[in-house]
C-alpha cells in the first residue's frame, strides 16, 4: 500500500531549480528538509499556540496533538495533500460560550469530539456524492456568514477579558502585529502574529520593570495588583513530561454552541485543498472528502485525550508558496518537530504566560481577521448582497451572532449567539430560496438600474430597459 512515504530526490537536493517546484512525492535533502519543517512548525506558532490558551486548554498537548493529526493526515490522504494540521481558531469562541455557561475543559473537549464526529461524516459524504453536496446545502452566501459570525462573536471576549487587564500593552502589541502583517514581507510576514507574541512579552517585562505592578483586572477578572507578566510556573516546570490528559464530558447545550463551527471547518479544508491543487497543478477533488474525515478523525483523537480540534493551516500555505517546496516529507517533520515541543512541560508553561494585554492587543486582529474571513469568502465568489434572497439570512444570523441574541425554549434549553445565529443563516437561506420567485433565484441584484421592482420580470439577453 502507498501510504506516500516515500519521496524522490529533488534535483541535486539543494534549491528547486528556477521556475521548478518540489512536488509532494519529492524532497530535498534530509538536513534542509528538517529545516523546513521546522518552518512550518514555526509559521503556525502564533494561532496554534494562542488558541489553546484561549480556549483554558494545555498548549503542549495542543502542540503534540497537532503533530499526531498531521501524521494521519499525511497516511489518509497518501501523501498527496501536504498540509499541517494545527489548533483551529475557529472554536475559541464556542469554549468562552461554553464556559460562561458553567462549562468545565471536559465539556468544551466534548462538544468538540461531536464536531470531529460531524466532520468526518461530511468527508465521507463528500467521499460519496462529490463535492457537489458542499455547493449545494452550504453555498458561500452561507459557509460566509457563519465564518463571519463565529468571529466576530468573539469581540466581547477581547474587550472584557484581555484588553482591561493592561489597555496600553495591548495597543502597543496590536499597534506592531497591524505593522508586521502589513509591512514585512515572505515568510516574516506569515509569522506576524507570533513576533507580536514576542514583542507583547518584551513590553511587559520593560514595564514591570519601569513601572512595577499594575493595578487591573487579572486573568480570573479580579482587581488586584499584579506583574504583567509572571514567569514563576516556568521555573517550576519540568524540561521533559507528558502534558495534561482528562476525558471529555457531553452536553446538549454545549455540543449544540459548536454544531456551527462544522461549517467553517468544511470551508477551511475545501480552500486548502483547492489552493495546494492549484500551487502544485494537480486536480486534488477526489482527495477533499478523504481530507475532510481526517480532519475529523484527528480532531476526535485530540479530544478524547483532553485537547483542542485541529484544522489545516493557511499560515502553511504561505511558506509552501514562498519556498515552492510542496514536500510532504516536510510535513512529517514538522510532525516529529511538534511532538518533541509537546514533551516539554517548560515550553507549554512559557505559552501559558502570555499576558492579558499582550493577548488584548493580538485578538483585536485575530478574531477580525477571522470574523473577515467570511467577506473574503463572499467576495471570491461572487456573492451578490443586494439580491434579498442572499442579505437577508445572512444580516439576520450575523446580527444574532454577533449580538449574542437567546432564543428561550425551555427552563433548560435555548439557543443563543453561533448557534442560533448558525440556525438562522443556513434554514433561513434554503427556506426562503424555496419560497423566492424565480427572478431571485436568478442572482438579479436588489438594485436593478433597469427595473424600479421586483416585481418586473428580469431582462431578457439582449433586451433594453425602457428610458
Amino acid at each position: 500500500m502507498d501510504l506516500g512515504v516515500r519521496w524522490k530526490l529533488h534535483g541535486d537536493g539543494r534549491t528547486p531549480a528556477p521556475g521548478a517546484v518540489v512536488r509532494p512525492d519529492e524532497r530535498l535533502s534530509w538536513p534542509r528538509t528538517a529545516g523546513l519543517g521546522a518552518q512550518h512548525v514555526v509559521a503556525m506558532f502564533g494561532a496554534s499556540f494562542v488558541a489553546p490558551v484561549l480556549m483554558g486548554l494545555d498548549p503542549n498537548l495542543a502542540i503534540m496533538m497537532s503533530g499526531v493529526s498531521t501524521v494521519i493526515f499525511l497516511l489518509a490522504t497518501r501523501g498527496k495533500v501536504p498540509s499541517y494540521l494545527g489548533c483551529s481558531l475557529s472554536f475559541v469562541g464556542v469554549a468562552a460560550v461554553i464556559r460562561a455557561q458553567g462549562g468545565t475543559s471536559a465539556t468544551v473537549t466534548g462538544a468538540v469530539l461531536v464536531v470531529g464526529v460531524v466532520l468526518f461524516l461530511a468527508g465521507l459524504a463528500v467521499q460519496y456524492f462529490g463535492a457537489r453536496i458542499i455547493h449545494a446545502t452550504m453555498p458561500p452566501i452561507v459557509t460566509g456568514a457563519v465564518v463571519m459570525l463565529i468571529g466576530f462573536n468573539l469581540a466581547p471576549v477581547t474587550a472584557s477579558t484581555y484588553w482591561p487587564q493592561d489597555q496600553w500593552t495591548a495597543l502597543l502589541v496590536m499597534l506592531f502585529t497591524g505593522l508586521a502583517v502589513v509591512c514585512l514581507r515572505g515568510f516574516w510576514s506569515r509569522v506576524a502574529i507570533f513576533l507580536g507574541l514576542v514583542f507583547g512579552y518584551g513590553i511587559s517585562f520593560v514595564f514591570d520593570r519601569v513601572f512595577g505592578k499594575i493595578h487591573s483586572v487579572d486573568g480570573g477578572g479580579h482587581m488586584t495588583d499584579h506583574w504583567r507578566l509572571d514567569l514563576s510556573g516556568v521555573g517550576k516546570a519540568d524540561w521533559i513530561g507528558l502534558p495534561a490528559f482528562h476525558g471529555p464530558s457531553f452536553q446538549w447545550s454545549a455540543i449544540l454552541v459548536a454544531l456551527p463551527v462544522v461549517i467553517a471547518l468544511i470551508a477551511e479544508n475545501a480552500g486548502h485543498v483547492k489552493a495546494v491543487g492549484e500551487m502544485t497543478g494537480e486536480n486534488l477533488d477526489d482527495k477533499l472528502g478523504t481530507a475532510i474525515s481526517a480532519d475529523g478523525v484527528g480532531s476526535v483523537l485530540s479530544t478524547a485525550l483532553g485537547g483542542p480540534p485541529n484544522t489545516t493551516y493557511s499560515e502553511n500555505i504561505g511558506v509552501m508558496a514562498a519556498t515552492r517546496v510542496y514536500s510532504t516529507a516536510a510535513y512529517w517533520a514538522a510532525a516529529g518537530f511538534a511532538l518533541l515541543f509537546g514533551i516539554c512541560p517548560k515550553f507549554g508553561a512559557v505559552v501559558a504566560a502570555i499576558p492579558g494585554g499582550v493577548l488584548g492587543g493580538i485578538t483585536v486582529i485575530l478574531y477580525g481577521m477571522i470574523g473577515l474571513l467570511g467577506a473574503q469568502i463572499w467576495t471570491k465568489s461572487g456573492v451578490d448582497l443586494r439580491n434579498p434572497l442572499n442579505l437577508v439570512p445572512a444580516a439576520a444570523g450575523i446580527i444574532i451572532g454577533i449580538g449574542n441574541v437567546t432564543l428561550k425554549f425551555t427552563d433548560t434549553f435555548s439557543l443563543s449567539g453561533i448557534a442560533l445565529g448558525t440556525l438562522v443563516v443556513i434554514t433561513g437561506y434554503h427556506a426562503l430560496r424555496a419560497l423566492a420567485p424565480a427572478h431571485l433565484k436568478a442572482q438579479e441584484p436588489l438594485l436593478d438600474e433597469g427595473t424600479s421592482s421586483y416585481d418586473e420580470p428580469p431582462l431578457g439577453e439582449g433586451e433594453r430597459p425602457a428610458p
